[in-house]
């Protein structure tokens, strides 16, 4: 904890005097090998990946070159394990949610917004707030990437584009390159998913070292509660997403959502998502361990 607490003082002082964010990030192994670009990429954090579960699941993750876990739940010991693996591991971090499992609920439950019909106990978060910003730029992001991340997958960011949330985009935008600094801090990475026309009118693509894209083929609809394919504009309009982040040199990955056993909607989205110059990467709406692809799914050299 004391190291927490110098890390949390070192961004606080960096964000005072508007510069960098530097030593915010624990050592990493140098001995670890990248495999850059990656060629293959796991959105891992549902149920049962890593915190509660199994070993095996644990090993077929240290094949992937590109890993996303849940920040809070994953353990040093779990992120340098994979590491040792030669694999990038990112931390995942919503930003545009408040979710009540979270350990600091208690604190930011005061900035919730409306819920988020689909996903149960959850809510929109009001970025424009100085306080909820510091939360997560002085205390969640540090003590995350203090684990050993190679940096952070930023999620719902996305909220922004959506009706009266708009008003949060100053703060948004805010938020977003504090935790670019602190994330890039040593040589680290900044993801973030979906979102990408209010990424580029904030002016946050150069922001970020990655990004993926939900729902390219396959998408779940929680209103009929089944997979469905995306209507033909809708796929277009993604793919050309992907290809002009690809060409601004971002890591592009793809994912999507299929039933499980149809291997027809699983090699469309594979195939989109490599023409597209993306990793692809296809789960149920859970993104549980039991959909984990196993070998990892790879576009053609």
């Amino acid at each position: 904890m004391r190291r927490l607490a110098a890390i949390a003082a070192a961004v606080a002082g960096a964000l005072a005097v508007g510069l960098n964010v530097a030593g915010a990030r624990a050592p990493q192994d140098p001995g670890a090998e990248r495999a850059l670009p990656p060629a293959s990429f796991a959105f891992a954090i549902g149920d049962g990946m890593l915190a509660g579960g199994s070993a095996e699941v644990s090993d077929r993750l240290g094949e992937f070159d590109l890993v996303v876990i849940d920040g809070e739940l994953a353990r040093a010991g779990e992120v340098a394990a994979l590491r040792g693996r030669g694999a990038t591991v990112l931390a995942y971090l919503s930003v545009g949610t408040i979710e009540r499992w979270r350990s600091w609920f208690r604190e930011l439950k005061r900035f919730r917004l409306e819920a988020w019909r689909d996903w149960e106990d959850e809510w929109f978060a009001d970025a424009s707030r100085a306080a909820y910003r510091r939360k997560i730029i002085r205390e969640i992001a540090p003590e995350i990437l203090a684990k050993g991340f190679d940096g952070l997958f930023l999620d719902n960011v996305d909220m922004i584009e959506a009706g009266r949330h708009r008003r949060q985009r100053p703060g948004m935008r805010r938020l977003v390159l504090a935790l670019s600094r602190l994330a890039r801090a040593d040589g680290g990475m900044l993801f973030a998913q979906n979102g990408r026309r209010g990424l580029g009118k904030l002016g946050l693509l150069d922001a970020l070292d990655g990004w993926n894209r939900e729902d390219v083929t396959w998408t779940y609809d929680f209103e009929k509660r089944r997979y469905v394919r995306n209507k033909g504009r809708d796929r277009r309009a993604a793919l050309r997403e992907l290809r002009e982040l690809g060409d601004r040199g971002l890591i592009v990955t793809a994912t999507d959502y299929t039933r499980r056993g149809d291997r027809k909607a699983l090699s469309e989205s594979v195939a989109n998502a490599c023409a597209a110059g993306a990793l692809p990467y296809v789960s149920d709406i859970g993104l549980t361990a039991r959909r984990l692809p196993a070998p990892p799914l790879t576009c053609p050299p």
